[in-house]
């Protein structure tokens, strides 16, 4: 079974690419920083693994490059529709059942650890954001 979840202090800014630019941030951070009593807030991470195998294995890769392959990208107006069914196809699509667990364990565990007062952010963090010659502020909501 491949990695779908890692934890923050597994991770360092070697792993970008599996992880994206914020959660290897945060897992640096927690390598550097907690000897020098700074406390960084723990967690976890879904890999690029992880949402690899959620198209691929739900049919939705295939479709989305179908879809992209027939746009006419110079059309706005079929950008926002292709854009707007794709993000629905994707918040339609249920993760597959070893994503779903490997998730749910993460968050338990988080959850224990953090204790009945706990309080959790979702962030998205795209492999290439952080690239010099990208920018993808905003555009994963």
């Amino acid at each position: 079974m491949q990695d779908y979840v890692l934890w923050y202090q597994e991770l360092g800014m070697h792993d970008v690419g599996r992880v994206g630019g914020k959660n290897a941030s945060l897992g640096e951070m927690i390598s550097n920083l907690s000897n020098a009593g700074v406390q960084v807030p723990g967690g976890f991470a879904t890999t690029a693994e992880a949402f690899n195998a959620f198209l691929e294995q739900s049919g939705l890769e295939a479709r989305i490059h179908e879809t992209l392959d027939a746009l006419d990208v110079d059309d706005i107006g079929a950008l926002t529709e292709a854009g707007k069914n794709i993000r629905q196809w994707i918040i339609d699509t249920p993760f597959q059942p070893e994503l779903e667990e490997a998730i749910r364990e993460a968050f338990v565990t988080l959850q224990g650890d953090a204790g009945d007062e706990a309080s959790f952010a979702v962030r998205s963090s795209a492999t290439a954001e952080d690239m010099p010659d990208a920018s993808f502020a905003g555009q994963q909501e």
